[in-house]
């Protein structure tokens, strides 16, 4: 063979080889489709939020008068009783306004006498002025003249008497100061906080000043938690709750929602409100102020069909159909079992649809004690998608949904056994991104990209 010969032969085979790599390097490899199956289980809708713990009842114990501390009788976590005196201030200048009341009462009472006795003289002058007026003896002038004296020794015992009564209320006055000087527990309870020291000058002004603030009773207390007003509409008085706090992450508490405050929170255009849960503290391992991380059990229920919310998440491309070797279904080529139109495009179910449920459509429930406030709450039901892969194809199942836990969703209504694998992703060869990356809600009706089909 001659020399050029072997060099086109090596040229071809070259050729040949290379074409073939190069074909299997770019050639589409077959999909891969990612299912998960459906599950039996119990799930349950929570609405989480955060909070502070704090006493039931909890006093601020102040004082009326102001002076130094001189003695302090309770300091932190000291269990206190009710009358108990737990602080004394300085009683040696309302002494003194006492010793100085005592006295102005003791003049006005010798005032009073003195006048008293003035005024009996004058009735005595007076007595006899009329029967000597009687007999003509005296002229009329000193008769009218014994009279005025009379009279006006009489008003001067009435003034002289209000002066006493004025010089004992000041004198009770003092006396309540000089007893306002002990300070004794309003309560019964345990101090949670002492904010003076012996020899702190306190003065009451406009407000009386905070010594001590006493709790009741530790061993029931109450979770202040911020509700986002996006939930509010969801919590009932009388819903579980659960809870924990940092000082002991394995520990989970019990608690109970007890009230929805009205009154709006608003920072920085957030809306808020305080919802009150009382929680049970017997073994007082909970401590005032401390932070609980809170879950408001909404609804639960045990024992029924799960969804993944990827595969209600799912959205099939036109590309996925072509991989797979399927035709982009049409917007009437849903399955039988799914009840309206649009499957893959991602419409919104039909609100004439037999399989949309609606609160207007759904029995009544009777109405609870909290619904005079908030209205009774509805469960809630909407119809979704799941696509079942088979016979290598996917076909869209419609399916009613009630509650769910953010990661799974409970099947209320639909023609899916239990174990049925749906799909949650198709994987072509150009690489589909994850369906499950999507932050959508399966649970909300999903808007339509221009020029989508299905209802309007």
């Amino acid at each position: 063979m001659s020399r050029g010969r072997k060099v086109t032969l090596g040229i071809v085979a070259v050729t040949v080889v290379g074409a073939g790599v190069y074909y299997f390097l770019h050639r589409n490899p077959a999909p891969q489709v990612l299912t998960q199956p459906i599950t039996r289980g119990d799930v349950e809708e929570t609405v989480g939020a955060t909070g502070a713990l704090e006493a039931v009842n909890t006093v601020q114990v102040g004082t009326q008068v102001s002076g130094s501390i001189q003695d302090l009788y309770a300091d932190f976590n000291s269990p206190v009783r009710k009358g108990q005196v737990i602080a004394r201030l300085d009683p040696s200048l309302f002494q003194t306004q006492v010793e100085q009341a005592r006295a102005n009462v003791s003049r006005s009472e010798a005032d009073l006498d003195r006048l008293r006795l003035s005024e009996s003289d004058a009735l005595r002058k007076l007595e006899r002025a009329r029967k000597l007026g009687e007999s003509g003896l005296i002229p009329a002038t000193d008769l009218d003249t014994a009279e005025a004296t009379y009279l006006s020794a009489s008003a001067q015992v009435r003034s002289a008497e209000a002066q006493v009564m004025q010089a004992r209320a000041s004198l009770n006055q003092a006396e309540v100061s000089l007893e306002k000087t002990v300070i004794a527990a309003p309560i019964s309870g345990i101090v949670i906080a002492r904010n003076v020291d012996v020899g702190q000058t306190v003065a009451a002004s406009l407000q009386a000043p905070t010594l001590f603030v006493i709790a009741a009773d530790l061993t029931k207390m109450r979770v202040n938690a911020s509700i986002h007003e996006a939930d509010i509409g969801r919590i009932r008085p009388g819903q579980v709750v659960r809870f924990r706090v940092d000082s002991y992450p394995a520990d989970e508490f019990p608690g109970t929602v007890s009230l929805v405050r009205l009154n709006p929170v608003v920072q920085q255009n957030v809306v808020t409100y305080a919802t009150v849960i009382d929680v049970p503290n017997p073994r007082l391992k909970l401590k005032p102020g401390m932070t609980a991380t809170v879950t408001i059990q909404i609804e639960s229920r045990q024992n029924v069909l799960l969804v993944p919310n990827a595969a209600l998440r799912f959205r099939p491309t036109a590309e996925m159909f072509a991989a797979l070797n399927q035709p982009v279904p049409s917007s009437g080529d849903e399955s039988p079992a799914a009840g309206s139109r649009g499957a893959w495009k991602g419409a919104a179910p039909d609100s004439k649809s037999p399989t949309s449920v609606t609160p207007s459509n759904r029995a009544k429930a009777p109405a609870e004690p909290a619904a005079e406030l908030f209205g009774p709450l509805v469960a809630q039901e909407t119809v979704g998608r799941v696509w079942v892969f088979g016979d290598q194809r996917i076909t869209a199942r419609r399916v009613r949904l009630g509650i769910t836990d953010g990661t799974r969703t409970e099947l209320r209504s639909s023609d899916l056994p239990e174990s049925t694998e749906v799909v949650t992703n198709v994987v072509t060869g150009s690489g589909s991104p994850p369906a499950s990356a999507t932050t959508t809600n399966p649970l909300m009706p999903q808007r339509r990209a221009p020029g989508a089909g299905g209802p309007k």
